[in-house]
């Protein structure tokens, strides 16, 4: 104990030592080239342990900002400073192609199983950040436990002690949510067309973001739903004031979006829009289905509150799952429907009866034991590793004209292009290279965004990854010099 005790205080304080030298390249305080320290006079200035003073360093390190040269010592290597610019406030492209977008989805994803390629355009956890092992623990403990060995089926509101683990989560982001508030579902997109069933017919009008994962219209598409796109600001998220605008004219019937790290923006809403949208819905009753997938990949100290935080009438329908935080094949999601239950309910009785007894309970076992907070630690800290990993390389090696989005969680970068270049065209380019990546076409409903393009950076950073980014700057330049 008293050991575990000493190495949480000395991760903390290489923690805090690496987080203050990063601030000072960020502030230029330090610049590219500058020396540091050595390891021996930041032990004795800091009052802290040799060990500890390397560990501050190889952690900027692997994030790419110092690098260690040979009987030199450390340098500082990249400062955000050196980052292209931001995408504009709001992400609308006047031009719209007829383009069928679903045979472009199609076609991006048909590719994916093809060996050697390398996916940029997938927004999941890759195998090496899942901890197989542990969930195959889990599973067989699941199995053991349970006196029909999870043969039966759950109950139709789903494994109880599954619910009760997810209640406890909801803590983080100030929920204060029952078990018997929770039903469970196979996956998130399983949840939002339960809660959009429970609260439309065919024929109404929802509102979403724009660009959003496509998904989610298609989704819409099916269920005879009609869309109204709401622009959604690169950092603070769906444009509320056009929203508000929108809804004195168009009869929205429920609203569904994506707060925390939006796909494919990766915005954030800040915590008083959260709470100003909540509350514009509820003056006029309408819901407000929040997708909340990936509120716990957050980059920060604490995670981000929820719309469903601010939700002082049942309103908000908060749905996610763990597939991009822990295991994507498991399927295990959930909704916290509010005044909605009994539809909710409702429409998972006619439509599955009940999600898998083994993965809900394997899961259940996986948060009880601690380990999925002790596995979400690591996964945020090399996440946020690999988004700065992968921001300096497509710094380096892009054209110089792009523009790209700083996400504070998540897994996904969006790009924007020179105005010339169709990014679908980029997309067949670099597929025939073994590179695949998500055209900005794909992300609404008409095929707009032509000029923009979807990076995931969920798979460590390496030589493949390096090199891979490097052929498709290539790429793009030679798109650009041929317009």
């Amino acid at each position: 104990m008293i050991k575990e005790t000493m190495l949480a205080e000395e991760d903390f304080l290489y923690s805090r030592i690496a987080e203050r030298l990063e601030l000072q390249i960020e502030n230029k305080t330090l610049k590219a080239g500058d020396k540091l320290m050595s390891l021996r006079a930041l032990s004795k200035e800091q009052g802290i342990s040799l060990s500890t003073a390397y560990k501050a360093y190889v952690e900027l390190e692997n994030k790419g900002i110092v690098e260690a040269r040979p009987k030199s010592g450390y340098f500082v290597r990249f400062s955000k400073a050196q980052y292209p610019k931001r995408p504009e406030a709001l992400m609308t492209v006047p031009v719209i192609q007829k383009t069928n977008v679903d045979d472009m989805i199609r076609t991006v994803y048909k590719t994916l199983t093809k060996e050697g390629m390398i996916r940029f355009s997938v927004s999941a956890p890759s195998v090496e950040l899942i901890p197989e092992a542990k969930l195959n623990k889990a599973m067989m403990e699941a199995l053991r436990k349970s006196p029909s060995s999870c043969t039966q089926y759950e109950e139709i509101q789903g494994n109880s002690e599954l619910r009760k683990q997810i209640a406890r989560q909801t803590f983080n982001w100030n929920g204060n949510i029952t078990e018997d508030q929770i039903v469970t579902t196979q996956g998130c997109m399983e949840a939002l067309v339960f809660c959009l069933k429970a609260v439309t017919e065919p024929g109404d009008t929802v509102a979403i973001e724009s660009p959003v994962y496509f998904g989610i219209f298609n989704v819409l598409k099916i269920l005879g739903l009609k869309v109204l796109e709401v622009p959604c600001h690169p950092e603070d998220g769906a444009d509320l004031e056009y929203l508000e605008n929108a809804l004195q004219t168009v009869p929205v019937k429920a609203c569904l979006f994506v707060p925390n790290f939006s796909n494919p923006v990766g915005s954030l809403m800040p915590e008083q829009r959260k709470k100003q949208l909540v509350e514009m819905l509820a003056a006029r009753e309408i819901p407000l289905i929040e997708d909340d997938i990936y509120g716990e990949m957050y980059f920060g100290k604490t995670r981000p509150k929820t719309c469903k935080s601010f939700d002082k009438n049942g309103l908000v329908m908060l749905c996610s799952s763990v597939s991009k935080t822990l295991a994507p094949g498991y399927r295990v999601g959930w909704c916290i429907p509010g005044r909605f239950m009994d539809k909710v309910l409702s429409n998972k009785l006619t439509q599955t009866v009940s999600a898998a007894t083994p993965t809900q309970a394997a899961i259940a076992l996986f948060f009880e034991t601690g380990r999925y907070d002790l596995h979400m630690r690591k996964l945020r800290k090399a996440l946020h590793t690999q988004c700065l990993r992968y921001m300096q390389a497509i710094s380096e090696y892009f054209p110089a004209d792009i523009k790209v989005t700083r996400p504070q969680g998540g897994y996904v970068l969006w790009i924007e292009l020179n105005a010339g270049i169709n990014a679908f065209d980029v997309f067949e380019s670099a597929i025939k290279e073994d590179i695949s990546i998500a055209p900005g076409q794909i992300f609404s409903t008409d095929a707009r965004f032509t000029n923009y393009i979807r990076i995931s950076f969920g798979k460590p950073f390496d030589g493949v990854i390096d090199a891979g980014l490097k052929r498709l700057g290539e790429l793009i330049s030679l798109q650009q010099h041929c317009k």
